[in-house]
């Protein structure tokens, strides 16, 4: 593995900042605060490129690596983390299981679309009872001839209002033996509702919904990969997934961080910085740890997109990065609120955005607690 990333990859770094900078984090603050999905954003990202970042050239993607993937997240991420979700989710869940298990007819029919930002992509496995435990779901498919019938209910589905492009987890199979499989829908579809739109307390510029299935009906080219198999298709998904979030989760907290160093260099005599001292101060030391671990967060997160590049083992990788720089996120957040005091905590100041957004990063896609368990399995059983 190497550090250097690169002339393209640093255009790339620097290109998305710039953008950035003019077109998302102006409006960051607003957004949050109307808690509703910004369109005109999306249509800016799309034409960026930004939502078939690692879909090959032949499907409309910029053809990227899962490294170039993770320095585009992270550079949202210290934008706006509701906007980074969105690029997330669309890319590294819903058109990633297109593509990587997806048949060719089924690739060529959504993977253009989904890249090129006519529709927005959602993948819905959570449900009321199911969150971390997959395999327990309830949503049902029967055969129907030669087709399919689904009914059941999913929740917290990022872009579920939204979504052009729906992949759909079912339990199938029978005589004891529940299995899962996967199966791609379209907005419009006669029984697939769209219910509740969560309001949250962080990522409030992100779609969740419900959705509400009822004798939804798709015929059997609508399976993606192999009946009965996705579950094991899910969990690749999602290893991958976990990489992606680490990098956002690094973006957030270093906001976090730019917030804090902005502050204590404007106003130094708050922070006992316009006097020598013979010691360091409470800024001093807390700056100084959260840059150190953002490097160290980053460099996890890089290897573990490194490892899935080179088509290496990556699972244990991607909890260690999604567990250490999700735990990093919300520490950096709270800290800095903190250190700001008072004026942290009113809505007008970024710092609390950060916070809220920090925490829901820390639990999607599997929280601490599930990487720890991922991790632990690998040292005692791996």
């Amino acid at each position: 593995m190497e550090f250097d990333l690169g002339p393209e990859r640093l255009a790339l770094q620097k290109r998305i900042r710039e953008f950035c900078d003019a077109e998302i984090v102006p409006r960051a603050q607003e957004n949050d605060l109307k808690g509703t999905f910004p369109w005109d954003v999306a249509k800016k990202l799309a034409r960026e490129g930004l939502l078939g970042i690692v879909l090959p050239r032949e499907y409309g993607g910029l053809g990227l690596d899962v490294l170039s993937l993770c320095l585009v997240l992270e550079e949202l991420g210290r934008a706006d983390a509701a906007i980074a979700l969105t690029v997330e989710s669309h890319n590294g869940l819903c058109a990633n299981h297109l593509f990587l298990h997806g048949d060719e007819e089924q690739k060529r029919r959504y993977l253009p679309r989904l890249a090129s930002g006519e529709v927005l992509g959602a993948w819905a496995l959570t449900e009321p009872g199911a969150g971390s435990d997959a395999a327990s779901i309830k949503t049902r498919a029967s055969r129907n001839g030669d087709g399919w019938v689904l009914n059941g209910s999913k929740t917290f589905t990022t872009q579920g209002s939204v979504a052009g492009v729906y992949v759909i987890f079912a339990k199938t199979g029978g005589n004891g033996k529940p299995e899962l499989t996967a199966f791609v829908a379209e907005k419009g579809a006669a029984g697939l509702g769209v219910g509740k739109i969560e309001k949250k307390m962080g990522i409030r510029a992100s779609d969740t919904a419900q959705l509400h299935l009822h004798d939804l009906r798709l015929p059997a080219e609508n399976v993606v990969g192999r009946v009965g198999g996705a579950f094991k298709d899910a969990m690749r998904v999602l290893d991958a997934g976990r990489v992606a979030i680490a990098a956002v989760s690094v973006g957030i907290a270093r906001a976090a961080l730019e917030e804090g160093v902005r502050r204590v260099k404007a106003r130094p005599g708050d922070y006992g910085l316009d006097v020598p001292s013979p010691g360091l101060t409470y800024a001093q030391k807390t700056l100084a740890q959260i840059a150190a671990e953002i490097d160290a967060a980053r460099l996890l997160t890089h290897r573990a997109a490194w490892l899935l590049d080179s088509g290496k083992p990556f699972a244990r990788e991607a909890s260690m990065a999604k567990l250490v720089s999700g735990d990093l996120a919300m520490k950096a957040t709270t800290e800095i609120v903190d250190l700001i005091g008072p004026e942290g905590g009113s809505l007008d100041s970024p710092g609390q955005r950060f916070f809220r957004d920090a925490k829901l990063y820390q639990i999607g896609e599997g929280s601490s607690q599930i990487q720890q368990l991922v991790i632990s399995r690998h040292l005692l059983h791996g």
